[in-house]
């Protein structure tokens, strides 16, 4: 009862929210890489600040613009059989991804926040439930070290601070 006393104090509110983190279930969604390709936030090549490249299907166009300083700029895109792109909307522009962050040898990065968000999720769950998977989702193509449990409290930092850049 002591040592539960020790733990609920003010002190120690990050290991709370660690175990919090950690106690939670992630429910796979079959997610692939592709379908993060439509909206992908990167560096504006102009000022450097936050851009978007979105692919816009019915034009058959990707646009990379920037709402800091009004850079744009549009390509044409390729679509596959599907309708859906090709290669990620950034890749038509060769630019840098907004959300990429070291960690040890490797790079972390997303596509947007809502690619993060899936990461986060996988990342922090105790629990992850991987039911009627088809091979190739974007789950089993993430390098090893996202799927180690030693890499989880580590990561879970990297994403905190890339959250900080999703304003």
């Amino acid at each position: 009862m002591l040592f539960a006393k020790r733990l609920l104090t003010a002190s120690n509110e990050p290991y709370l929210a660690a175990i919090k983190f950690m106690n939670t279930r992630f429910a796979d969604k079959n997610f692939h890489l592709s379908d993060f390709y439509d909206e992908v936030w990167v560096v504006c090549p102009s000022c450097e600040k936050k851009a978007i490249a979105k692919a816009n299907r019915d034009a058959r166009l990707v646009r990379l613009f920037c709402v800091q300083c009004g850079y744009s700029k549009e390509v044409s895109a390729a679509f596959g059989k599907t309708g859906a792109l090709v290669t990620a909307a950034h890749g038509y522009f060769d630019a840098s991804l907004w959300l990429r962050a070291r960690f040890r040898n490797n790079i972390v990065w997303a596509y947007n926040d809502k690619h993060l968000a899936y990461l986060k999720a996988y990342i922090g769950a105790g629990l992850r439930e991987h039911k009627n998977r088809p091979h190739y989702t974007l789950l089993e193509k993430l390098p090893r070290f996202y799927h180690e449990a030693r890499n989880r409290e580590a990561l879970r930092k990297v994403i905190e601070r890339l959250e900080q850049k999703l304003n």
